[in-house]
């Protein structure tokens, strides 16, 4: 049973529907699997959240809808990725240069290098209106600084002329959504979108990424190793382990009775307000162990070696993702034997 669909959502409400999909990287020293069979569906209007460590092939799964995987060594194995009722693997170079930041826009990991260092901010921001809405020069500038302005890039209009590098990191970030937004998309991916910010300007970041949301009605596809910020923006959650879901559900169930020994491993290792003893911070649980290669996939479960609760059929077969209740949904030999769960953990 790899594949649970959201049963709240009937075929016409799912902006995007992707089915088994898997992307392999073929290398010197072998392929890896870097996603392996993932199925999920994006309601109009939704924000899902995707988490995992980094390595677990999250970037991946969000560049696959957009047709970037680099090709060599990378390649889409098997799946359906359909967006509108539109298999996006079927369409030919054009075809997805239509649909690519016009219909589904990317806010990537770190600006200062998806920004090009050469080339003015405001001529950046500008592109995707002249080349989805054959706007003039002097308009798709003017509709450019109209939209640095919107996120909240002081005195914008003065600013279209400066290079990335004049720019702090919060403002590149905004840069980066004012591009992603300009085309008003009805898709937004956004991959790590507060990666190496300060706490402050992150919660500014968020805080616009919502207000934008709503005042467009966008889809958001939200990529990110920070359970907080999934819980700031995001109504469901996926938690993606070695190239597989692993654990799926409302954002509320996932944090109140996480399954998944991964899930809960996560949670644990969040700072919480209030855990501080004697005046010192609390040391922050860890996951022990790194995320596989995926050179070669193992026979059992993913996480065996690095999980509290493994036992011998952990080892010996692969789970299958299956209903806990509730519409939760999880890939874990605990289900099928409770018993095995250590007592605490």
């Amino acid at each position: 049973m790899g594949y649970l669909p959201n049963q709240n959502l009937d075929m016409n409400d799912k902006l995007l529907v992707i089915e088994e999909l898997r992307v392999s990287f073929h290398l010197p020293e072998g392929m890896a699997r870097a996603v392996d069979g993932i199925s999920f569906d994006l309601a109009a209007g939704e924000t899902l959240g995707l988490v995992g460590e980094s390595g677990c092939g999250k970037s991946v799964s969000a560049l696959s809808i957009l047709g970037l995987v680099p090709s060599p060594p990378g390649r889409i194995e098997t799946g359906r990725i359909v967006f509108e009722n539109q298999d996006l693997l079927r369409l030919d170079a054009e075809g997805l240069r239509r649909i690519r930041g016009r219909e589904i826009s990317m806010i990537f990991q770190e600006p200062m290098t998806s920004l090009n260092p050469v080339i003015p901010i405001g001529q950046q921001v500008a592109e995707p209106l002249r080349v989805h809405k054959s706007l003039s020069r002097s308009a798709a500038l003017t509709e450019a600084a109209e939209w640095l302005d919107h996120v909240k890039i002081p005195a914008a209009r003065k600013r279209l002329d400066d290079y990335p590098h004049q720019l702090s990191g919060g403002m590149r970030q905004r840069v980066m959504i004012a591009m992603a937004m300009v085309c008003r998309p009805k898709l937004l991916i956004a991959d790590e979108p507060t990666t190496a910010l300060d706490v402050t300007i992150q919660a500014q970041i968020l805080s616009l990424m919502l207000s934008l949301k709503s005042e467009l009605n966008m889809s958001v596809l939200l990529i990110t190793h920070d359970l907080g910020v999934v819980a700031q923006m995001a109504s469901r959650v996926m938690v993606m382990y070695a190239g597989q879901i692993v654990e799926t559900g409302r954002m509320a169930d996932i944090f109140e009775r996480p399954f998944h020994p991964y899930t809960q491993g996560l949670l644990k290792s969040m700072p919480r307000l209030g855990d501080r003893r004697g005046g010192h911070a609390p040391r922050l649980n860890e996951i022990p162990g790194t995320v596989p290669a995926l050179i070669e996939a193992a026979e059992g479960c993913r996480f065996a070696d690095r999980c509290p609760h493994a036992f011998e059929a952990c080892r010996q077969q692969q789970p299958e993702l299956v209903k806990i209740g509730n519409g939760q949904q999880a890939r874990c030999w605990l289900k099928h034997h409770p018993d095995r769960r250590k007592p605490g953990a």
